[in-house]
């Protein structure tokens, strides 16, 4: 596939995850036991992050939503069972809910250690084991990814108010509900991504290296980027989250978008000039209230519900959604966020039980291992 308009694309999620100790809740480094438990079964899919207290599983490329589904609910049920094994449990959060130990421990690896001592202090900040969901799209040329990178960028913060998931931030509630946002906002080229063509991504890329900003380019950590090993573009805006419907509403709701998108760039309709000061504010009000605050309409710039902006990104991409068979499941799952709450609301819904962010750390490991038979009423 080469991303044309009359091609569903398929689509994949990568997904970061916390390992925290059942006793006292807080994480553990046991990143290296846990891998080799699953490495047999997902191989290359199931690997290391930054952090030694994290873990990552990927999914296949697939080409449905119930497919997308069955791949998260294996991987996850597959990492919580190792995790099981070597006395932890497996936790979709944006950041560690409980206060972590410091100095935060590094995987250990060259690249790691050489990240860490190029970022500094930001490598042991408070909150600093960031844990998100990243969606991609494709198979997408080079030219064709940033293309649609172009026109995406503004529907983005929308995406990020329901994904929403990091209230706690090492046992303090920061009135936000993406701390990971916050956190993840303070390395290097994190932000909205330019509007750039292949000629100008790659002198883009090669002046970060250049100016040592970054040391590579997988350290370009734009919310939007064209992928350096697979044909894809990747959007870096989410929370994990433990509810698994979540990604799954996420990643058909830009597929629906990326749709509409390239027909537009293929009738030559231009893309939208946001500025980047407005679209870091636009982010930022998403990250500060989720799907309860008001956002920015991306065609306008007008402030307006976060929720009715939601609706709007729905009937965007409803073509796309619809050409995917995706149109009554993505308007079911928006209908059960708006109802039922984001990530956020539900990590606070969990302490205020009893006023114990323990409750929370087991509500989001409950949640995170239910696979495909979870509902958003059920409780631990």
């Amino acid at each position: 596939m080469t991303g044309r308009p009359d091609t569903v694309l398929r689509f994949g999620v990568e997904e970061e995850f916390l390992l925290t100790d059942p006793v006292s809740r807080m994480t553990a480094p046991r990143a290296h036991l846990v891998l080799p438990r699953v490495a047999k079964r997902l191989g290359e899919r199931a690997q290391s992050e930054f952090h030694a207290t994290q873990v990552e599983a990927c999914t296949r490329p697939v080409a449905t939503a119930e497919a997308l589904a069955s791949e998260i609910a294996a991987m996850r049920v597959m990492m919580a069972e190792a995790a099981d094994r070597v006395g932890c449990l497996l936790v979709a959060s944006g950041t560690s809910v409980l206060p972590s130990h410091h100095p935060l421990p590094l995987t250990d690896a060259t690249r790691y250690r050489t990240v860490a001592a190029h970022v500094g202090a930001i490598a042991d900040q408070e909150g600093g084991e960031l844990c998100g969901c990243h969606v991609h799209l494709g198979d997408l040329s080079r030219a064709d990814a940033l293309a649609l990178a172009a026109r995406l960028r503004p529907h983005l913060p929308v995406l990020q108010a329901l994904a929403v998931n990091s209230p706690y931030c090492e046992g303090v509630h920061t009135g936000m509900a993406s701390t990971r946002w916050a956190r993840h906002s303070a390395w290097p080229t994190c932000g909205p991504a330019p509007v750039l063509d292949e000629a100008g991504y790659e002198r883009t890329a090669r002046r970060l290296i250049a100016d040592k900003i970054v040391l590579d380019r997988r350290m370009i950590y734009w919310y939007l980027r064209p992928s350096e090993h697979l044909p894809t573009l990747e959007v870096r805006i989410a929370d994990t989250n433990a509810d698994m419907e979540v990604p799954v509403l996420l990643a058909v709701l830009l597929r629906g978008l990326a749709h509409t998108l390239l027909v537009e760039d293929r009738r030559g309709a231009p893309a939208p000039h946001v500025p980047e000061a407005q679209l870091r504010q636009a982010h930022r009000r998403a990250a500060e209230g989720g799907l309860a605050c008001q956002g920015m309409d991306p065609v306008t710039g007008t402030l307006a519900s976060m929720a009715d902006l939601l609706g709007d990104l729905y009937e965007r991409a409803a073509p796309g959604l619809a050409e995917a068979g995706d149109l009554n499941l993505a308007r079911t799952e928006i209908e059960a966020v708006l109802s039922g709450g984001t990530g956020a609301q539900r990590q606070r819904a969990a302490f205020a039980r009893r006023d114990r962010l323990t409750d929370v750390v087991d509500d989001l490991a409950f949640r995170t291992r239910l696979g495909p038979a979870a509902t958003r009423s059920t409780q631990p």
